[in-house]
């Protein structure tokens, strides 16, 4: 026992002497079964403390072709009581004083002697070489969910992702939508000192390290360790974060608050501090990157609060990717609306959001929810239209504005259609037909409209529809969509005002249709053109040029302007000379 001791404390002091150089690498075909190591990380606090390891052997091959793990037993006393802490991810290996590798993979969940998996360094190399390829702006791969841990299996120790900023009901509505994308937000976590970019920091191997998703008011960054460092080169965590491969995530320092022990999963909590890099590599063995100044990112803006009465604005930059980003925001949404005492006594809620790319290029789009639930169930179908603004076929660009204005309704909008009426099945050209529309709202009195509809001569001999239905539907009736294909439109400018021309959302619209066979071009529909014409330009471009069934509109309006209705009603009206 006291031999052991003595060889541990000459390891501990080995490593604590000098600091190994960047060459300095312990090869993996010198790793045998029974040496000693130590493993640097941060138990509390920002400075790092050793913990000893036994080898056990190397696993070859255990993550593909060439890809081994070095097995070790954790000897600490501890690290075996509670095991590989998540957030221990990176904590690099010393053998004889030279790195041999990273603190990367759990092998069971409920084993009674603690082991872990530790990436060669040989393989995290191959990594930070490739730092400085990734490019501002360059759409990365899609998320790969991580790995979940099974009984008995090798899996890769989960960052810690901890959401900051945000109230618990906005976590548990948030965390399914984030585990689909493979972000397991296991633990909340703070903000010591907000989302300023900071000077370059002096890491050191073992340093708690975070990468984060998004900065300031809410932030989301998963915590690890840090391997290695040459000059203002930085490798960590020995597996991926989340296998996106080339990106443009800011790097964070981060401080340890404290572990939490648990038979599970242990794991690091950790406050989250100012970007200090940019981390520009997301692969299988490792993230990597470059200490200074940290990646462009979008500014988002979150204010919530009736007119008149105390704004709350949140302020928060989003990663520049195009899975993740719409998923923040809507959190930044869902705090804005059940993170404070206001928000949660709404009726609904009218959200404004303006995306802007640059000069020139905004949108604008206007949604109402009713009742504080209405929101939580059209989570997804507002998560589908913000990442399809969001997204596009046509150009490589990013939002770099993207601001929310959330307001609270004093009176639930929706609304239910009991009656549409119109005055004649069969009307004259020249003369006025008029539709009635009758609802109740909410917990509230019935009320009536009536519309004149000028019937216009060339309806003659016609057999006309007259619908009541939500703009998005008849947006999909009348063949306009909101999803547009590569080659349907020729520019972003185009794919832009496509969107602009869609109907609202809220509200009903009252519409006097006819079915035909429309030529697009574009996004651009006429109806009866020749079919010489037709078939000339579809030869030319198929992609362009479509001919589609679909109804075309011949007069229409808005009734009902700030409520919700999902009706969808007709009547058949014929017109006569």
């Amino acid at each position: 026992m006291t031999g052991r001791l003595l060889l541990t404390l000459s390891l501990l002091a080995t490593v604590a002497r000098a600091q190994p150089s960047p060459a300095d690498i312990f090869p993996l075909s010198e790793v045998r079964a029974g040496e000693r190591g130590v493993v640097w990380t941060v138990f509390q606090g920002t400075k790092p403390e050793p913990f000893t390891v036994e080898v056990t052997g190397v696993i070859e091959n255990a993550l593909g072709p060439g890809k081994s793990i070095i097995l070790c037993k954790l000897t600490d006393p501890r690290v075996q009581d509670m095991g590989a802490v998540a957030g221990m991810s990176g904590s690099p290996l010393y053998i004889d004083g030279r790195f041999a590798g990273a603190l990367s993979y759990q092998l069971q969940r409920f084993e009674t002697v603690r082991y872990a998996g530790f990436t060669p360094a040989a393989d995290m190399a191959e990594v930070a070489d490739r730092v400085g390829s990734g490019l501002p702006g360059v759409e990365a791969a899609e998320a790969a969910p991580t790995p979940a841990a099974a009984d008995a299996s090798l899996s890769a120790m989960r960052p810690v992702f901890a959401l900051g900023g945000v109230s618990p009901r906005t976590a548990s509505l948030m965390a399914p939508q984030f585990a689909s994308l493979g972000i397991s937000v296991v633990a909340l976590g703070g903000s010591a000192s907000g989302a300023t970019t900071g000077a370059p920091a002096a890491l050191r191997p073992g340093d708690a390290v975070a990468v984060a998703l998004t900065t300031g008011d809410i932030t989301l960054a998963g915590t690890g360790t840090v391997s290695r460092v040459d000059g203002n080169r930085v490798v960590a965590f020995g597996h991926p974060m989340l296998g996106l491969g080339d990106v443009q995530l800011p790097m964070c320092s981060a401080s340890v608050v404290a572990i939490l022990p648990s038979t599970l999963e242990s794991y690091k909590v950790a406050n989250i501090g100012p970007v200090i890099g940019c981390i520009s590599q997301d692969r299988l063995s490792a993230v990597s990157g470059l200490l200074g100044a940290g990646p462009e990112m979008t500014d988002v803006e979150v204010s919530c609060g009736r007119e008149g009465a105390p704004q709350r604005t949140l302020h928060f930059q989003v990663v520049r990717e195009r899975r993740i980003a719409p998923m923040i925001m809507l959190t930044g949404i869902v705090e804005a609306i059940f993170g404070s005492n206001d928000g949660a006594r709404g009726e609904g809620f009218r959200i404004v959001s303006t995306i802007t790319y640059g000069a020139g290029q905004q949108l604008t789009h206007e949604s109402v929810y009713a009742g504080p639930q209405g929101f939580t169930t059209g989570m997804f179908e507002f998560l589908v239209g913000l990442s399809m603004e969001l997204q596009n076929p046509f150009e490589k660009v990013t939002p770099k504005q993207v601001s929310f204005r959330v307001e609270p309704l004093g009176e639930n909008p929706a609304v239910v259609v009991e009656q549409f009426q119109v005055s004649r099945s069969s009307v004259r050209a020249g003369e006025t037909l008029q539709a009635t529309l009758g609802w109740r709202n909410y917990q509230g009195s019935e009320d009536v409209c009536t519309v004149d509809i000028p019937v216009d001569p060339s309806w003659t001999g016609k057999t006309l529809e007259v619908l009541v239905t939500p703009g998005r539907v008849l947006d999909e009736l009348t063949g306009h969509g909101h999803q547009f294909r590569p080659g349907q439109l020729r520019s972003f400018d185009a794919y832009l005002g496509a969107l602009r021309d869609t109907r609202a959302d809220d509200g009903l619209y009252i519409a006097v249709v006819e079915r035909s066979a429309l030529f697009f071009d574009q996004a651009v529909a006429t109806p009866e053109v020749p079919a010489s014409i037709q078939r000339i330009s579809s030869a030319e471009d198929a992609s362009r040029y479509q001919r589609r069934e679909a109804l075309v509109p011949l007069w229409e309006t808005r009734v009902l302007p700030g409520k919700v209705s999902f009706s969808d009603l007709h009547h058949t009206v014929r017109v006569v000379e």
